[in-house]
């Protein structure tokens, strides 16, 4: 239909003023121009708002200060794009120093109109530096982004309005037609409440925010989501189980998380059990409360995604944890005290638990373990899967682990089963594969004698060689062991649709990218220790006898991609299997 672009521009834009009038919003600061006629005109049409018109883009900048020093809430000030944008940057500056909420919403022209000589265009990206608290470009609206429009207003008001509060900035592009008319909205939640709401207390949270959560929680069947909350550290153990047992609830533990500990709440294989659809329907979730960073389980993510629970997020230093924008309520404060104060609050409404939602899931996760355990004794080639779970278990109370990104991360969390008294450490903000043999290095210089191990792949290895310069006899205080899954490539894409959908050697090519490096050859050239592993039967004592010592040891466990594939699969399948046993049974 050749009315799509200005309905979906419209609609787009009709959604923002109604998602901030639920959160909120009681005016809008709208400076002439035409590149923001969509917005404008939503605005105008939305007798909810009062709606404040200035020529002059930097007077309706201050404008908006005012109405949001009075009123405390953000006012957003809508501008054209070009000069008239720049006009904002005094008021930005202010509100930045002054820690007053402040949403500039900034009309830009496409992409395919920059850097071509356009008028009235100039590099609105970041426009404002580093005075605002948050900046985002969505590009220009299309129904694909439509899930996204309601979480991207919320999250405007909820980071103008944080702790400290200040100025955010929200560069819309916009191709012409500019004039068209709404459609339906997406969906909002229920009643006039907002998509997100976000806690950012400066102390414990009061009795009025801890009756509100405990209300979300007590007399439902959820779910705790256990990750790493920021700088390599998650929640004290003790407090996240406290506040399971308090509910009833599993926690499925990330194993960066310190929360994978043996415990009758603690399931370890969440993304084995999820993998089968029967389990997964049965065990949906009414409310989820996700404590610091999501796991790197894609299947349990989208579970999660698609069970329509509410979602709870609790963070330690505002980062925003929520890629699905599902989230209800954002809590920024210390996750400890927040789970302390959460089960104290639980078990003072004395609500009656449902013990059979906790024992379903034990029973699932004991039986997706005694699967796994099964399954890879089978194997007498070494195996990846079977490498993790060898190095969780060989490593001594104390000591450090550090896992590269892209499998190895993945069989940890998969297939490790729950324990105490180890560190899981990962270079997960960007979710790369750089620098992770010298972040090793690091960790094992600030961890004394205790022992610290690294599980990488071949690829991550070669991408940080240099991390290996002058450690081959190096005192570490206590041992280092690098233990390298050697499969000649890239492991993961095996398990893409890549894979599948492309000639072999078009695949091999660009994703599966075989070096042909020798490893152990290359270890050897720092004059490091190495031991080369190809049988199930030769790790253990290989891993004992790394964890030796003061210095360095490479163990080079040589796989095959294609077998790795297989070996998942089988996993999978006999997890699956036990679960209808059990189901059966």
């Amino acid at each position: 239909m050749s009315d799509v672009p200005e309905t979906t521009a419209a609609t787009f834009c009709a959604t923002l003023v109604d998602e901030w009038h639920r959160c909120g919003i009681t005016d809008v600061v709208v400076a002439p121009g035409s590149r923001s006629t969509p917005l404008a005109l939503a605005v105008a049409a939305d007798d909810r708002l009062r709606v404040h018109v200035h020529h002059d883009e930097r007077s309706a900048g201050f404008l908006a200060l005012g109405l949001a020093l009075v009123s405390g809430r953000p006012a957003p000030v809508i501008t054209t794009s070009g000069t008239a944008a720049v006009e904002l940057h005094p008021a930005v500056v202010e509100a930045h120093h002054a820690r007053v909420p402040m949403i500039c919403v900034t009309a830009d022209r496409p992409p395919e109109l920059r850097h071509v000589g356009a008028p009235q265009t100039v590099d609105q990206n970041r426009l404002y530096g580093h005075a605002v608290r948050w900046f985002v470009d969505p590009g220009v609206p299309d129904e694909a982004s439509r899930p996204a429009w309601r979480s991207l207003a919320a999250r405007a008001v909820a980071e103008a309005t944080g702790v400290p509060a200040g100025p955010v900035q929200v560069n819309l592009p916009f191709r012409d037609p500019l004039v068209g008319r709404p459609g339906p909205l997406p969906a909002a939640r229920d009643g006039a409440a907002s998509w997100h709401r976000s806690l950012r207390p400066d102390t414990p949270l009061g009795e009025a925010a801890l009756a509100e959560i405990a209300g979300r929680l007590v007399g439902r069947r959820g779910v705790i989501v256990a990750g790493a909350t920021g700088g390599g550290r998650g929640a004290d153990a003790p407090a996240v189980h406290d506040l399971a047992r308090a509910l009833g609830w599993p926690v499925l533990a990330d194993p960066r998380s310190g929360c994978r500990t043996p415990d009758g709440t603690t399931v370890a294989h969440g993304d084995l059990l999820l993998r089968h659809a029967p389990f997964a329907e049965a065990h949906r979730p009414e409310v989820v409360v996700q404590v610091g960073e999501p796991a790197a389980s894609k299947v349990q993510g989208q579970w999660l995604a698609g069970s329509g629970a509410d979602l709870v997020v609790v963070g330690r230093d505002g980062a925003w944890f929520d890629p699905d924008r599902l989230a209800a309520v954002s809590i920024v404060a210390d996750p400890t005290l927040v789970c302390t104060d959460l089960a104290e609050r639980v078990r003072a409404e004395r609500h009656e638990v449902d013990d059979a939602w906790l024992e379903s899931w034990a029973a699932a996760d004991a039986a997706a373990e005694a699967a796994v355990t099964a399954t890879l004794a089978g194997h007498e080639p070494a195996t990846e899967p079977g490498t993790a779970r060898a190095l969780v278990g060989a490593l001594p109370d104390g000591s450090q682990l550090v896992v590269a990104s892209s499998m190895p991360i993945r069989d940890v969390e998969w297939f490790a089963p729950a324990r105490a008294g180890l560190a899981v450490l990962a270079n997960r903000g960007a979710n790369g594969i750089d620098g992770v043999v010298s972040t090793a290095v690091g960790a094992a210089l600030g961890a004394g004698t205790a022992p610290t191990a690294l599980l990488i792949g071949d690829v991550a290895l070669l991408h940080d060689t240099n991390g290996l310069l002058g450690l081959g006899g190096r005192p570490l205080g206590g041992p280092l062991l690098l233990v390298v899954v050697d499969n000649d490539g890239g492991g993961i894409f095996s398990f893409l649709p890549q894979a599948r959908q492309l000639p072999t050697d078009r695949f091999e090519q660009l994703f599966g990218t075989p070096h042909g490096v020798d490893i152990a050859a290359l270890a050897a050239l720092h004059d490091l220790p190495v031991t080369v592993v190809e049988r199930d039967a030769d790790l253990a004592p290989a891993l004992s006898a790394g964890l030796t010592g003061t210095g360095a040891h490479v163990v080079v466990v040589r796989t095959r991609r294609d077998t790795n594939v297989a070996v998942h699969d089988e996993l999978n399948a006999a997890v699956a299997s036990a679960l209808r046993q059990d189901a059966a049974g």
